[in-house]
C-alpha cells in the first residue's frame, strides 16, 4: 500500500513529466512527440491502476482520440505475480479459513497475473478440477486512491488538457464505473450464472459453472476448462474441425448474444474462447455488455436491413437510435449509407476491417449531424475482436453468410413479438375507413381538374432563403456593370474633354473616376463580409 497520497501525487507527476506529459500541469513545458505511445509506456510504469485505466480507456474511441486508443490497446497485464502468502491472507480474510482448508491442491504459481487479480488451478476435496482467481492485496484502497488523485488532477487542470481527452469528466466517470464492477467478482459470478442460462439450449456454446461457497466479492472458484484455444490451428487440425463452421458458430453465436439476448461477452479475445468436445467454452465474464429492449430492438432491424439490402430501414433505424444535433439531411445520409453498402456488404471478412467500417457508420453518423448512443461503444469494440477472431479462422467467410441464417430463423419469431393486438385493430379500422370515402375522393379530384378547379401546391424547402441568395446575387451583378459603365463613360468624357476643367481635365470625368471607385470598393468589401468570395 502506498504510505499516503502526496506520496503517490509526486510519483504520478514525476513518472508523467519523466514521458513529456508535465504539460497538463504546467504550461510552460512543451509537449512531446509521440505522445499516445508515451503516455501508453507512464502507464505501464505507474501500475495496475493505470495499466487497468488505459485498458478502459482504449476501448471509449469515442473518448479518445484513434491514435491513443491504437496505443493504449497495446497494454498488457504483465504484472509480476503476488506472494502465496499474500494471496493466502486474502483467501482468509473471505472466509476465515486458509487455502489449504478447501483445497487438497492449490498451485503456487498462478496461471496468470492480471492487474486487478491473478489466477490459480486448484483441486477441490471431492477431486474436481478448478480455478481460483483471486484479488490482489489491497488493490480496491490503491485504485480508490489513484482515481482520487486523477480526480483532483483533472479539476485542476481541465482548462489546460489537450486533445488527449475529449471529455476527461465523462472517461473518470466510465473508469469509475468499470473497476467497481471488476472488483466485485459476485457480479462476475452473476455474470456466468446469466450467459449460462441464455445459452444453455445452444449446443456448441459453454461457460463454466461457479462454486458459490468458495466464491466473494474478492475470490472466484469455477470449473476448470481443459480445453485448448480457438486459434490453435495445429489441434484444431487434428481433431477434425471445419474451420468455417466454426467461424460460423462463433459469430452467430455472439449474434445472439447481442440481438436476442442484448446481453454479451465484452472481451471476446482468443485467449477468451476454448475449444473443448466440439464445443467454444467462453471464459473471463469481468467485461458485460448489457443492451436495453430498445436499442436491441434497433439493432434488429439495422440487421434485417443490412441483410435485405434495404437502405431507406437502416437510414430510419440510424435517425431514430441517434441523437440529433442538428438538421438532418436525409438524402445525404441515404448517399453515404448507399456509399458504405456498396463499398463493404459484399466483401470477405479477409479483405474487410469491420473496425474502420464501423468507424465509418460513427463518421457518417457524426457528418449527418446525428450523435449515435454511447452504449454501443462497448458493442463496437466486441464486433472488432470478434471481426479478427473470426478473420483468422474462416477468412472467407461473407458478411451476409452470417446474417442471413440469424435473420431467416429471427424474423418470425421478431415479427410476432413486436406485433400489438390492439395497434393492430386501431390501424386496421383507420385503413377501413379511408378506404371507404376514397371512391368518393377520386371523383372529387376528376370533377375538379375537368372544371379547372383543382390546383397544384409545391413546396419547396428553404424557397425564400435561395430567392434571397438569388436576389443578392442579382443586385450585385448590376451594380457591377453600374460600375463598368460608370468607368466606361468617365473614360469617354477625358477623352472628349468636356464639362469644366480642372488644370486642364474634365473634372466631370475625374468624378466620375471617383465614385466608380467608391461603389467598387463598397461592392468589395460586400462580397468579403458575406464569407463567399
Amino acid at each position: 500500500m502506498y504510505k499516503n497520497s502526496t506520496q503517490r501525487f509526486k510519483e504520478i507527476v514525476r513518472v508523467l513529466a519523466h514521458y513529456g506529459f508535465l504539460y497538463i500541469l504546467d504550461n510552460k513545458n512543451n509537449k512531446k512527440e509521440n505522445s499516445s505511445a508515451n503516455l501508453r509506456k507512464a502507464f505501464e510504469d505507474l501500475g495496475p491502476t493505470f495499466i487497468k485505466i488505459g485498458q478502459i480507456l482504449s476501448a471509449r474511441p469515442d473518448i479518445l482520440p484513434p491514435s491513443y486508443v491504437k496505443e493504449l490497446s497495446k497494454l498488457q497485464d504483465n504484472v509480476p505475480p503476488e506472494s502465496y502468502e499474500d494471496i493466502d491472507k486474502v483467501f482468509f480474510s473471505q472466509f476465515n479459513k486458509s487455502i489449504e482448508d478447501f483445497f487438497i491442491y492449490f498451485s503456487e504459481k498462478p496461471l496468470a497475473s492480471a492487474s486487478i487479480a491473478q489466477v490459480h488451478s486448484a483441486v477441490l476435496t471431492d477431486g474436481r478440477e478448478v480455478i481460483v482467481k483471486i484479488q490482489r492485496p489491497e488493490i480496491k484502497e490503491k485504485m480508490q486512491m489513484d482515481i482520487s488523485i486523477l480526480k483532483k488532477v483533472i479539476k485542476l487542470t481541465k482548462s489546460k488538457l489537450p486533445d488527449v481527452l475529449i471529455d476527461p469528466e465523462q472517461a473518470l466517470n466510465e473508469i469509475l464505473s468499470s473497476t467497481e464492477n471488476e472488483l466485485n467478482f459476485k457480479v462476475e459470478s452473476e455474470n456466468i450464472k446469466r450467459f449460462k442460462n441464455l445459452n444453455k439450449n445452444v449446443a456448441f456454446c459453454y461457460a463454466p459453472f461457479v462454486i458459490d461457497e468458495l466464491s466473494s466479492n474478492r475470490v472466484l472458484t469455477m470449473e476448470k476448462i481443459d480445453g485448448f484455444k480457438i486459434t490453435d490451428f495445429e489441434k484444431l487440425n487434428d481433431s477434425g474441425y471445419d474451420f468455417d463452421d466454426l467461424g460460423k458458430k462463433l459469430a452467430l453465436s455472439f449474434f445472439k448474444q447481442v440481438f436476442t439476448d442484448g446481453f454479451f461477452h465484452g472481451d471476446p479475445h482468443p485467449g477468451n474462447f476454448l475449444i473443448r468436445e466440439g464445443q467454444i467454452c467462453f471464459i473471463d465474464f469481468g467485461i458485460m455488455g448489457c443492451l436495453s429492449n430498445s436499442l436491441k430492438s434497433y439493432l434488429n432491424q439495422a440487421v434485417v436491413a443490412i441483410a435485405l439490402r434495404d437502405i431507406d430501414k437502416l437510414v430510419s433505424v440510424i435517425i431514430s437510435l441517434g441523437i440529433k444535433k442538428g438538421f438532418v439531411n436525409k438524402n445525404k445520409l441515404y448517399e453515404d449509407i448507399d456509399y458504405l453498402f456498396s463499398k463493404y456488404i459484399s466483401t470477405t471478412l479477409d479483405n474487410i476491417k469491420i473496425s474502420v467500417l464501423i468507424e465509418e457508420v460513427f463518421d457518417c453518423a457524426k457528418n449527418n449531424n446525428i450523435k449515435l448512443p454511447k452504449d454501443l461503444t462497448l458493442l463496437v469494440k466486441s464486433l472488432i475482436i470478434i471481426e479478427g477472431v473470426v478473420a483468422k479462422i474462416a477468412p472467407n467467410i461473407q458478411i451476409l453468410d452470417i446474417a442471413t441464417p440469424f435473420v431467416k430463423s429471427n424474423s418470425e419469431s421478431l415479427l410476432l413479438k413486436n406485433l400489438n393486438l390492439d395497434q393492430f385493430l386501431i390501424h386496421s379500422y383507420g385503413f377501413v375507413k379511408d378506404f371507404s370515402v376514397l371512391p368518393n375522393k377520386l371523383v372529387e379530384l376528376s370533377n375538379s381538374i375537368l372544371n379547372g378547379r383543382a390546383k397544384l401546391q409545391l413546396q419547396v424547402p428553404s424557397f425564400d432563403k435561395s430567392m434571397d441568395e438569388l436576389n443578392k446575387m442579382v443586385n450585385r451583378l448590376v451594380f457591377a456593370l453600374i460600375i463598368s459603365s460608370s468607368v466606361i463613360a468617365s473614360a469617354l468624357i477625358l477623352t472628349k474633354d468636356i464639362g469644366p476643367r480642372l488644370f486642364g481635365i474634365s473634372v466631370i470625368g475625374i468624378l466620375g473616376f471617383v465614385i466608380a471607385a467608391f461603389m467598387g470598393f463598397w461592392l468589395l468589401i460586400s462580397i468579403i463580409k458575406s464569407g463567399k468570395l
